[in-house]
């Protein structure tokens, strides 16, 4: 239980300063994910659906929509019709999306190492116990 708690310990202060980050550069927390969450889609094209960032950031689909709309006017995301299929809509950030993006992940470079340095081997450390 000691490593689940220190695990939960340092992922819970990179988490809050992350949001303190986000604030910094005139994101919500929530809207800092989303745009990293788009722009860091897994295929690397940088966009993605409100059905694929439902499932990367577990929420619903309805909390994710009002989500990525209120985003949309404050101008940092902006929709694309797909040219595959007309009903889907991919999410893009917009270039002031692009650039307040770049910035809070810049500033939290910091703490990204500083996360990953905490942890060591504590990720393997938990996948063994789970498999005991």
């Amino acid at each position: 239980m000691r490593a689940t708690a220190a695990f939960r310990t340092v992922l819970r202060r990179f988490e809050r300063t992350s949001e303190q980050i986000a604030r910094q550069h005139g994101l919500t927390p929530q809207r800092y994910l989303l745009l990293l969450m788009v722009k860091g889609a897994p295929d690397g094209g940088e966009r993605s659906t409100i059905g694929e960032l439902s499932e990367r950031l577990q929420l619903a689909q309805h909390t994710v929509s009002e989500l990525v709309a209120r985003t949309e006017r404050a101008g940092l995301i902006r929709r694309e019709r797909s040219s595959d299929d007309r009903r889907v809509h991919h999410l893009r950030l917009t270039a002031e999306g692009e650039r307040r993006l770049a910035a809070a992940f810049t500033d939290h470079g910091t703490e990204r190492q500083a996360l990953l340095a905490e942890l060591g081997d504590a990720p393997a450390a938990l996948k063994a116990r789970r498999s005991r």
